[in-house]
């Protein structure tokens, strides 16, 4: 019996527990979905526990617990689609032609509460990679890659394991790891994502926009709001497919089919290593505020690039600890 047997099922639990957060952050990586990368992290716990008596103790217990985590999530994506963002799928639409089609959720890249997938500690480069690693423009080009393209990559440019690890992992060799490495990094070239890319801190330059937005947004001053923006930001409101892309067409939607956004409050969250916020929309009996959508705020360069609304608010709202009603 090895000696993480030997520390009884609350030790070993404890033990289990520690991985849990970087897991969750490998499997959300993987799979594009906060709930499926839960399911795989459980299952993944699951089958170490029953595999307990077949693990040596060659391998530090992380390591075990990655293989058998990229064995769950290889399972879950064979024959699956990839999951994408609105602008994998087509042009942007215009304010005066968008129409709303909606599609499963299956269909999307969902987003995942920071708490959930990122250590609070360690290397501040280290920390800035993980942050990169989970925004939603680097989660969706991963799903662009083969399944275990995507491991290869994942292990070695966000973990930063070495190549003979990871060629221990997937029971293959150096050579074919560096191989797989070297297409994948191509493909996230060619989407224009580099995992490298500076992370920009919280700093009180980027919270003064932020605030700024949320002003302008509440108030709904829409020339305010516009004028926060990037000239190319986009703005995409899953599950639908539509988005929108420049300060014209987001400023038409906003004042056209979106008009009933006007009133809304903003709670605070954070998501994929960006600010986010609920949205509650005055649309309840009396004019209550009720859930509408989780928007995931991208920024670069000292302006808003994009605005990810997320509408499935039933499953978003609890996992982002939102509460049912903005505070009074």
């Amino acid at each position: 019996m090895t000696d993480i047997a030997t520390h009884g099922p609350e030790g070993l639990e404890r033990q289990l527990e520690q991985h849990r957060v970087p897991l969750t952050g490998y499997c959300y990586r993987m799979l594009g979905s906060p709930f499926e990368a839960d399911d795989a992290v459980q299952e993944t716990m699951v089958r170490a526990w029953r595999g307990l008596d077949r693990f040596e103790g060659r391998s530090a217990l992380k390591s075990w617990l990655h293989r058998i985590a990229t064995n769950v999530c290889l399972d879950m994506l064979n024959g699956r689609q990839r999951r994408a963002r609105p602008m994998d799928l087509g042009s942007p639409s215009t304010a005066g032609s968008a129409l709303l089609t909606a599609r499963s959720a299956e269909t999307w890249i969902e987003p995942v509460p920071d708490h959930r997938v990122l250590s609070t500690s360690g290397d501040p480069g280290d920390l800035a990679v993980s942050r990169e690693s989970v925004r939603l423009a680097f989660v969706g080009a991963l799903q662009h890659l083969p399944p275990r393209q995507r491991a290869v990559l994942i292990l070695r440019e966000v973990l930063s394991w070495k190549a003979d690890e990871v060629a221990e992992l997937l029971d293959t060799s150096v050579a074919s790891v560096n191989s797989a490495l070297q297409r994948a990094r191509a493909t996230l070239a060619a989407q224009n994502v580099d995992v490298a890319g500076e992370a920009e801190p919280l700093d009180d330059e980027r919270q003064a926009l932020l605030d700024r937005y949320v002003d302008a947004f509440e108030r709904y001053d829409v020339d305010s709001l516009t004028s926060l923006l990037h000239e190319d930001a986009t703005l995409s409101m899953p599950p639908y497919d539509l988005w929108l892309q420049g300060h014209r067409d987001i400023s038409g939607w906003l004042l056209g089919e979106g008009i009933d956004c006007r009133g809304s409050r903003m709670v605070p969250c954070a998501a994929n290593g960006s600010t986010a916020f609920g949205q509650y929309r005055p649309s309840g009996p009396g004019g209550s505020f009720e859930p509408w959508a989780l928007q995931v705020i991208e920024v670069a360069d000292g302006r808003i690039t994009a605005i990810n609304s997320f509408l499935d608010v039933s499953q978003l709202f609890p996992l982002f600890d939102l509460p049912p009603t903005p505070a009074s």
